[in-house]
């Protein structure tokens, strides 16, 4: 649970939670409730988190036991909000740190961030169903189903569900968001 890694985490480091809260821009309360389960962190949360620790945000999940192959089940898997918690990714790989595989479906009008932001890694987004418009600097780009991209994430981008249907994708980022 990525409560007890963030615990284990904090107190391995020496950190309180209003001090780890401090590094990571959050309340303490929000530090709480996310480390007893009471609540899951978004995307961005977990970002900030993973910064402080110098860690990637696949090894905010990531289990010392885990083993060498893994099956991802529905109703198992991790979830993890996007920043303003629109989109919800499903987590199809297991936090190792050597690959992000996500599963999402944007509503129409639903964006992956609310600015284009960028971290280094390479990224794929396959399309499921519906259509992906995805914005990489000032190029806009629409992705339909069976189709994919792939773009250097050092760029500035984002996902976008721009029409009146839902957009299913999956996303495999290499290496995993830090």
């Amino acid at each position: 649970m990525i409560g007890d890694r963030l615990h284990e985490l904090r107190t391995a480091r020496g950190l309180s939670l209003r001090t780890l809260a401090a590094e990571a821009g959050v309340s303490p309360t929000l530090l709480s409730q996310i480390e007893r389960g009471v609540t899951e962190p978004s995307l961005a949360t977990l970002r900030r988190l993973a910064t402080v620790f110098g860690e990637s945000v696949a090894s905010l999940f990531a289990d010392p036991a885990a083993p060498s192959v893994w099956i991802s089940r529905p109703g198992e898997r991790t979830t993890l909000g996007a920043p303003n918690g629109q989109v919800r990714y499903e987590r199809l790989t297991p936090g190792n740190g050597q690959l992000e595989v996500l599963h999402a479906t944007l509503a129409p009008g639903e964006v992956s961030s609310e600015e284009l932001w960028s971290h280094p890694s390479l990224e794929c987004a396959y399309v499921v169903a519906g259509t992906l418009t995805v914005e990489v600097d000032r190029a806009t780009y629409t992705v339909v189903a069976g189709e994919s991209i792939t773009l250097d994430s050092n760029r500035p981008h984002r996902y976008r569900n721009t029409s009146d249907a839902s957009t299913e994708i999956v996303v495999a980022i290499n290496p995993p968001t830090p």
